[in-house]
Order: structure tokens, then C-alpha cells, then sequence
């Protein structure tokens, strides 16, 4: 495939110290085809399949350089996009530590240049897609759109967002209010203008209970100019909920699911997937006890149940 146009994007950055990743793993420049600039990454190869990894709201490559390490180790390859607005992708707003996005539907720009990314490289088959957080959202449209892919696996994915029941009214209203009226830069209440890894407490905090991974995401964002991400706009929010809302009312997408539930999660909503689930017909629900919001950088213990129950799901998909 040398003469594929992506072979030849630009070169983009990649810290693959903080990352913890392999030496293969490299990122590039590709502009959506609205114009945003993304950076993609090839975090790894293998013969068994390719992982397309969807990140979280705030995420970027390289924290999951040691995820795509583990499943390397297994023999499958992983390919990842810094979403729109985050990462080293362009940003929406002239403050860049807001997060926001003009529509919802323009994530799935971000999951066709992914797509054809992986199949410029001649990613090995079968394709899985994952799907963290935010990206569980994004995933699950592009499977509602007919994504090709063998199966998806789910990590606390934002079918629904965790809030107190009497606030959910005021969130619609006023998000509504902030949408209609451009109001960007008004950060959702309860949210920092300052990326929430650098100011939580490692020892008690929404992500993990592992210090060590909060220390390693620090790290990172040290490493990599550029990556850190505060609180989102309250348009954000709204249209965020627009879109739960509407993967709600979407029963099956028709492909083998495995979603991860953390019985502790306070950022998704947890009823939200066990409802997503329940009418799924191929779909297996695993609650991972005592867990936070970051199953795949969570304590060793529940890492370990993820990477188990993933490779068995994969397996059974090869």
C-alpha cells in the first residue's frame, strides 16, 4: 500500500517513556475530513487482530501505551485517535483547557480517519473496537452507523451521566440556555477550569485507586506539552446528554458486546448501562467490585479482570 495517501502523514509527537510504550508504537498528523487536525497512533502490532481503541473524555495516546503493551503481549495490535478537542488535536475554543465540540456527530469524523488509519497499515483482522468512557458514547454510534468490527468492549462507557436526580432538570435547562446561546466558555458547574489529574487527591479520587497510575498520568501531561484538559463547556454538557438520550432509544447494534460496570463509578451512570445491556442481545455485563471510574488503570487486581475477560471475549472472536 505504498502509494496510500495516509502512509505519508506527517510525523506527529509521541513520548514513549511516559507512555510506557513499545518502541513500534509512533503517532501522526491527519486533518477529519471537516479539516480538524487529529494525531493518530499505532501503539502496537500483532497477528491475532487489531484493537481500535476509542479514548475517554480528557484522554490522549499515551496512556495507553502500557494498555497496548499488555494486549501486544497477547498478540493483538492497537491503533487510537486523539479526539477532537483534546489530546493534540485541535481544539474547539481559544481556551484550551475548556473542553467542547461543536456537535456530538462530529466524533464520528474522528472514528473515520481512525478507521482508515488502521486499514492504510493493513491492521490485522478481526477488528474489535474498545471503548472508554466518552468513547464508549462514540463507539457505540459508529456501531449504530455500521462500524465493520467482530465485536466491542466497553469500559464504564457514557450511555448516561452520573448526577444527583434533582439536578438533572436544572442540567437540561441551563445546558439547553448555554447551547442556544454560544455560551462556550461557560464551564459545567462542579467541574475546574484545571485538568482533574493534577489537582485530585492520588489517594482518593473518581479514576483509580491505584496512586501510582495517577502519578504516571501526571507524567505524562509533564511530558507532552499540550495535553492537559479541565472541566467541559456547559454546551458540552448538554449536547452530551442529547446524545445519551438518543443512544438510549438505539436497542442493538448487532454486534457481541462486553461492558465493564464499576460498582463505584461516580462519573457514568451506571442504571444506563444495565439498561443498554439488558435489551442488547449479545451483550455480557461484568460489574467489577469495589472499582473506580479506569478499569484498565485501575489496581492490579481489576486490571486483571479486564484483560482476562477482553482477551477471552477476543479469543472467542477470532
Amino acid at each position: 500500500m505504498t502509494g496510500d495517501p495516509a502512509l505519508a502523514d506527517p510525523p506527529a509527537p509521541f513520548d514513549h517513556a511516559s507512555a510506557r510504550a513499545r518502541a513500534e508504537a509512533f503517532a501522526v498528523w491527519r486533518n477529519a475530513r471537516d479539516g480538524v487536525r487529529l494525531r493518530l497512533g499505532l501503539l502496537a502490532t500483532g497477528g491475532a487482530g487489531t484493537i481500535l481503541l476509542v479514548p475517554g473524555r480528557t484522554e490522549y495516546l499515551e496512556k495507553y501505551g502500557a494498555v497496548a503493551d499488555r494486549f501486544a503481549q497477547a498478540g493483538y495490535g492497537m491503533v487510537s485517535v486523539d479526539i477532537r478537542g483534546q489530546g493534540l488535536s485541535d481544539r474547539a475554543l481559544s481556551d484550551p483547557r475548556i473542553g467542547h465540540v461543536a456537535r456530538f456527530a462530529d466524533y464520528q469524523h474522528d472514528m473515520d480517519a481512525l478507521v482508515a488509519f488502521a486499514a492504510a497499515r493493513d491492521m490485522p483482522k478481526p477488528w474489535v473496537v474498545i471503548g472508554h468512557s466518552m468513547g464508549g458514547a462514540i463507539a457505540l454510534r459508529a456501531l449504530v452507523d455500521g462500524l465493520d468490527v467482530t465485536g466491542a468492549v466497553f469500559s464504564a462507557p457514557m450511555w448516561g451521566i452520573a448526577m444527583n436526580p434533582a439536578l438533572r432538570p436544572v442540567a437540561w435547562g441551563l445546558g439547553w440556555a448555554a447551547h442556544r446561546a454560544g455560551l462556550n466558555r461557560w464551564v459545567t458547574p462542579g467541574t475546574k477550569i484545571d485538568s482533574y489529574v493534577r489537582i485530585c487527591d492520588p489517594n482518593d479520587n473518581f479514576l483509580t485507586d491505584d496512586p501510582g497510575e495517577i502519578a504516571q498520568m501526571r507524567a505524562q501531561l509533564d511530558a507532552v506539552p499540550g495535553l492537559d484538559l479541565g472541566g467541559p463547556s456547559v454546551p458540552w454538557l448538554y449536547r452530551a446528554l442529547v446524545e445519551c438520550a438518543d443512544l438510549q432509544r438505539n436497542a442493538d447494534p448487532g454486534v457481541p458486546s462486553l461492558t465493564f460496570l464499576p460498582e463505584r463509578d461516580e462519573i457514568v451512570s451506571k442504571p444506563a448501562m444495565r439498561a443498554m445491556t439488558a435489551r442488547w442481545r449479545d451483550a455480557e455485563l461484568v460489574e467489577v467490585p469495589q472499582g473506580r471510574h479506569e478499569t484498565m488503570m485501575e489496581i492490579p487486581a481489576r486490571q486483571q479482570l479486564f484483560f482476562d475477560r477482553t482477551l477471552a471475549f477476543l479469543a472467542a472472536r477470532a
